[in-house]
């Protein structure tokens, strides 16, 4: 989840917010991955009845481009050096998930660090009943303790 978060970071997450309402896009959430017999960390980038579609370093949603102000200077520092930001990351739809709308009860996640993520791009929709909670703080190494930006 580089350049937001790093490995070793721990975090408290908040198992209960999903009881009370759903998902938003931008929220940073934990989820079982069953297929891999883990959890993973990514961004909710869709959900139910979004159709997504990234091109490049674009993300369009339901055919409207979308800024993410967690990815600016990321991609600025890509442009910069003449690359993309997603370079070498797969766009979506793809060969893995040609599907682009997001089915009732799922989401659709990325990570931030977008050529080096598996992601829905990958794995699919997320099932809502694979969400462990939203990432809510930095706790650890102590001079990192900072909320989650979401």
């Amino acid at each position: 989840m580089l350049p937001n978060f790093e490995s070793g970071e721990r975090l408290i997450v908040n198992k209960i917010i999903y009881d009370i309402r759903e998902p938003k896009r931008g929220e940073v959430i934990v989820f079982h991955v069953p297929e891999e017999g883990r959890d993973f960390i990514k961004r909710v980038i869709g959900v139910p009845g979004d159709r997504i579609r990234l091109e490049g370093d674009d993300l369009y949603i339901n055919g409207e481009k979308v800024e993410e102000p967690y990815l600016r200077e990321a991609i600025a520092e890509a442009k910069a050096r003449g690359t993309l930001y997603n370079e070498g990351g797969p766009n979506f739809p793809n060969d893995w998930v040609k599907e682009d709308t997001v089915p009732e009860d799922s989401i659709f996640v990325m990570g931030d660090n977008r050529s080096n993520s598996q992601d829905s791009r990958m794995i699919g929709f997320v099932s809502e009943k694979e969400i462990v909670g939203r990432a809510d703080l930095i706790f650890w190494p102590l001079n990192k303790l900072a909320f989650v930006n979401h």
